[in-house]
């Protein structure tokens, strides 16, 4: 969908965050409004017409994941992306459970999040979010051993390689091992595409 079809919407309680990603992806040719807060936000989102929604995790009024569940209440259908610290994943995981449809490690490349923002942009006009063939996913975790089914559950549930180490008896060395396979096996170039993966084929933490 061109990006003149729909605005980015940056819901961010620091100035600084806000106003430096609205530059850059104003540069790269998105319409963009700016949000100091969740609750700004959904004042503003029952008149919205197409728009993305990028809203950080962690906010002082209402958190990213309280947010996209207000708007879900509220019956307000917009994609949204979730901008995350790297201690946030199990967080993260959660938001997307909820319905974001993505997150983003802090730091990211902009391209990183000029691609995620064209994904949930194909939401808007009904067409699936670009992800592999859900049979060809299923094929993937299909082709994992126990231990490394095991060790997907513990990432996408966020716990690091230390907890998982300790929770499956092995030694973190092991639990990298495993993880890279899993990687590539489920052919993910990233953390948060192998998590958005596991939750299209509705595999989760067990």
């Amino acid at each position: 969908m061109p990006t003149a079809d729909y605005v980015v919407h940056i819901v961010d309680d620091e100035e600084a965050v806000r106003k430096s990603l609205a530059f850059m992806l104003t540069m790269n040719g998105f319409a963009v409004r700016m949000h100091e807060s969740a609750n700004g936000f959904l004042q503003f989102a029952p008149g919205m017409l197409n728009g993305v929604l990028i809203t950080d995790l962690r906010m002082p009024d209402i958190s990213g994941i309280e947010l996209i569940k207000s708007l879900a209440a509220a019956k307000i259908k917009v994609p949204a992306i979730v901008i995350s610290g790297h201690g946030d994943v199990p967080l993260a995981v959660e938001a997307m459970k909820n319905g974001a449809v993505d997150f983003i490690e802090k730091p990211f490349q902009d391209s990183v999040i000029v691609e995620a923002i064209e994904r949930a942009a194909r939401l808007l006009s009904d067409r699936p979010v670009e992800l592999d063939d859900l049979q060809e996913v299923l094929g993937r975790l299909h082709s994992l051993s126990d231990r490394e089914r095991q060790v997907l559950s513990a990432v996408v549930a966020g716990l690091p390689n230390k907890s998982i180490a300790y929770d499956l008896d092995i030694s973190p060395r092991t639990v990298e091992v495993h993880r890279a396979n899993v990687m590539t096996k489920m052919k993910a170039r990233s953390l948060p595409q192998l998590v958005r993966m596991a939750i299209a084929a509705g595999f989760g933490p067990h």
